[in-house]
């Protein structure tokens, strides 16, 4: 089946946020079967075309409203991907740390102790990686 504009403009945008190592790695590992599949280019469409190419926000200001809320609702594995898309977006780790750390007089202890164990996990990844996780 065709892929849509919208499709290959949220495809473009997933791909600047997130780098193309990490967009081919979960087609591998998530979006791998059709029920997955479909959810991905509903995303591509809805998400990122939509409300990610929206003009108002930087892309960088939008990865930051994303860690505050998947750390509120506690969606871990959407933390995950959004402190990724952050780094990227250029904030630091002392400056992601920060927010979670900020968050804790709001949300609670718990939800940002989770939060900084994830935070750790992604960024000990993406240095690992070469050129730290922030290229393409």
């Amino acid at each position: 089946m065709s892929k849509s504009d919208d499709w290959h403009k949220g495809d473009a945008v997933r791909r600047d946020l997130m780098g193309a190592a990490m967009v081919e790695r979960m087609a591998k590992g998530v979006y791998d079967d059709p029920i997955m599949e479909a959810f991905g280019d509903y995303a591509r469409e809805a998400v990122f075309a939509k409300l990610w190419a929206r003009p108002g926000l930087d892309a960088r200001t939008r990865t930051l409203i994303c860690v505050v809320s998947d750390t509120a609702t506690h969606a871990w594995p959407e933390l995950a991907i959004h402190l990724r898309m952050a780094r990227r977006a250029g904030w630091s780790e002392q400056e992601l740390s920060e927010v979670l750390l900020h968050l804790s007089g709001y949300i609670g202890l718990p939800s940002v102790r989770e939060g900084l164990i994830v935070a750790r996990g992604v960024f000990a990844e993406m240095r690992a990686e070469p050129e730290g996780g922030l290229g393409a």
